[in-house]
Formats: structure tokens, sequence, C-alpha cells
């Protein structure tokens, strides 16, 4: 889904006509016409409130053009996994489990091996197999590669 339908779709569920939503952003109507038309999109400091508006990720604005995953644990991430800064702005590094309220929730990588392996494990993978998979895969993210300097 492009910038401009995302837009179109999150105003028109909340029943805003273009006006409405411009004058929540501080901006014309014709700019949100020109976002819905696909003529422009919006520029930094408006995505982050159109965000903050919308209770969505600025990578769903821009109609999901990287898949994100979270560089602590690895984990998906989509708008209801997404963490958030204690402001409530959404931080698209980490998922709400690993990164909550402004904290981090895990500052050892065997605390994070142990708590995956003790809830991954299934008839498919085995908890010594989640371990050596969390084990290669957790020093490659980015939480991880900082921690070690």
């Amino acid at each position: 889904m492009n910038t401009k339908d995302v837009i179109l779709e999150l105003r028109t569920k909340k029943g805003l006509s273009q006006d409405e939503l411009a004058e929540k952003l501080y901006v014309t109507r014709q700019a949100v016409s020109r976002w819905e038309n696909g003529e422009t999109i919006p520029n930094t400091e408006t995505l982050k409130l159109l965000s903050q508006f919308f209770d969505i990720s600025i990578n769903t604005l821009l109609g999901s053009p990287r898949q994100l995953i979270c560089q602590c644990c690895g984990m998906p991430l989509d708008d209801s996994s997404i963490s958030k800064e204690p402001d409530g702005t959404f931080n698209e590094e980490y998922c709400k489990w690993c990164y909550a309220e402004g904290k981090f929730t895990y500052d050892k990588m065997d605390d994070l091996i142990n708590f995956c392996a003790d809830h991954m494990a299934s008839e498919n993978w085995t908890s010594e197999q989640v371990r050596e998979y969390m084990a290669a895969m957790l020093p490659k993210l980015n939480y991880w590669k900082r921690s070690d300097q």
C-alpha cells in the first residue's frame, strides 16, 4: 500500500475531512489533498505528527517499505509489537517486550536466550536448538553489537 492510500484510509476511518486533518496537523487542506493524490509525501516532522495522531509507525505510513525486526531479539515488528518511548512515540528499533518505557528489558544476552529457549521450544524446535539459533543470531543485532563496545 502506498503512503497516499494509507493516509486516505486512516483519515476516512477516523471520519475526518481533509480540512479537519489539516487543522490537526497544522498544514493546509491542499497539502493533505496532495498527499492523498500521491503528488507529495509529508515531510519528516509531519510524518511524526501523523504517526502520533493515528498511533501507527512511520514505517506503516510509508506503506511498510522495509521489514522491521527487533534489534534486541530479532522478532519481526509490526505496529502492535513496536516499542514506544515514554512520550508515546514509536521506537522502530525494538519490540515492546525488549524495550518498554524507555528501558531495556535485557542487559545480558544469556538472559534473553534463556527466556526464548523456555518460551519458543516446541515439538519442532527443542530448547537446545532455540539456544543455538539465538546464540548465533543475536550478536548480529544492533543492540548486542553496541553492548560489546
